[in-house]
């Protein structure tokens, strides 16, 4: 069954009445981030004091996450027990729903004693400065086995191709698990400070605009007609307030357009296509894990976290390649206990230009529709067109939108890189 929609809590905002609803797993969100400046900077020199190892860029991932209260109610990294317990079950050894372990895998633990505080060295930096201070309650090698168990549940497949197995079996054997305090937040607040975003500043946020019923639109790509006229469609189905597109601003496989390119397409499109107080343009600082299901139940935990009501899960949602059905990520929401998470999902299909109405719509809802009556254009085709300059059919991309991305395509064809 669909996840029911529960009456959130009330608070007064500016004089308003505004429902926000609570966060996954407690009444108040917990961000690990040391936000009071003095005690920052301590921390900061004390980091320069401690044992340190540099992290894996998924497990700084998980520190800028957790920092951010995006994966409230957790302290810090799983230990063994709850890593396979979520692997398995979802569902940590205290019995909290969590669908993808939250970990800190190294390939150098054999220093590292259980009781010991270590600084956390960010990877994505140079000179690998302090990320977070851990204190290590367990030090655990992964046998063989147990890895795999952990990638055939998350991944639903144990191939090395795979990008996500593929970063995930390179981290290391190494577990190492316990609380942390956040320093701050890697390169995303320095190289996206107008879209980077905690889930505690769009929660505040949420609420300071007076929005209740808000929807989220997950995105690693550039948004064309398609994916602009579906958000519009959640938003006036559900009679939603507001919709916060939250866009993935840490590493992609290769090939994919990188966060800078997104977020100008982005803002560009939001800018002159959407009405004012309708839309919030945010990002958030993780690695995209390629892990289907398994990753939309996780996409669905952390914009609950910073308040949305609503998830948009459309087809092949956090996929690659054809390791996941079409709509997998859709109905693994359905085989999870109900009451496992309050945010509810909007499961989409594939949206397209209907020449015959003139309009987008989703496919499955023109039954006397065929491919031919559709605009569509192969990622392959939409590619070469740009190289080449040509913008897409405004049916299809925005020109606005168009034109930041052949400029983008153009460059690299100029550098002599493959446009497939």
């Amino acid at each position: 069954m669909r996840l029911r929609e529960e009456r959130p809590k009330r608070r007064r905002i500016g004089g308003t009445m505004s429902a926000i609803i609570k966060p996954h797993g407690s009444s108040v969100l917990k961000a690990l981030f040391v936000s009071d400046p003095s005690e920052n900077e301590r921390m900061q020199r004390e980091a320069g004091s401690l044992r340190s190892t540099v992290v894996s860029s998924a497990a700084a991932a998980n520190a800028v996450m957790l920092g951010g209260g995006y994966f409230n109610p957790l302290s810090g990294y799983m230990n063994k027990a709850d890593a396979l317990s979520v692997a398995g079950d979802m569902r940590t050894t205290e019995g909290l729903f969590w669908p993808v372990p939250i970990l800190n895998l190294v390939s150098d633990g054999a220093r590292i004693a259980a009781g010991e505080r270590i600084a956390l060295r960010d990877p994505n930096i140079l000179h690998n400065p302090p990320l977070a201070i851990m204190k290590v309650n367990a030090v655990e090698e992964l046998s063989e086995e147990e890895l795999a168990f952990i990638v055939e549940k998350v991944f639903r497949t144990r191939d090395p191709k795979h990008p996500g197995v593929q970063a995930f079996m390179a981290q290391g054997r190494t577990l190492l698990s316990g609380p942390i305090d956040v320093l701050n937040f890697s390169y995303f607040q320095a190289d996206f400070p107008d879209t980077f975003r905690t889930a505690v500043e769009i929660r505040k946020e949420i609420a300071e605009r007076g929005w209740s019923k808000v929807v989220a639109f997950q995105t690693r790509n550039p948004m064309h007609r398609a994916h602009e006229e579906l958000c519009r469609m959640a938003m006036e189905r559900l009679n939603a307030d507001g919709l916060v597109i939250h866009m993935l601003l840490g590493k992609l496989k290769e090939g994919d357009i990188p966060a800078p390119v997104r977020n100008a397409a982005i803002r560009k499109m939001v800018e002159h296509y959407f009405p004012p107080n309708t839309a919030m343009i945010t990002g958030y600082g993780f690695d995209m894990l390629y892990a289907g299901p398994r990753e939309a139940l996780l996409h669905a935990v952390f914009r609950q976290n910073m308040g949305a009501t609503h998830l948009i899960v459309g087809r092949d949602h956090a996929g690659v390649g054809d390791y996941y059905g079409p709509f997998d990520a859709q109905t693994i929401f359905d085989e999870i206990p109900p009451g496992s998470l309050e945010i509810q999902i909007f499961p989409a299909d594939d949206t397209a230009y209907s020449k015959k109405l003139g309009k987008v719509l989703m496919r499955r809802e023109a039954p006397d529709h065929t491919k031919d009556d559709f605009i569509t254009l192969t990622g392959t085709k939409v590619r070469e067109m740009l190289g080449a300059g040509i913008a897409p059919p405004p049916e299809f991309s925005r020109p606005e939108v168009a034109a930041i991305l052949i400029d983008y395509y153009k460059g690299l064809a100029a550098s002599g890189k493959d446009l497939a």
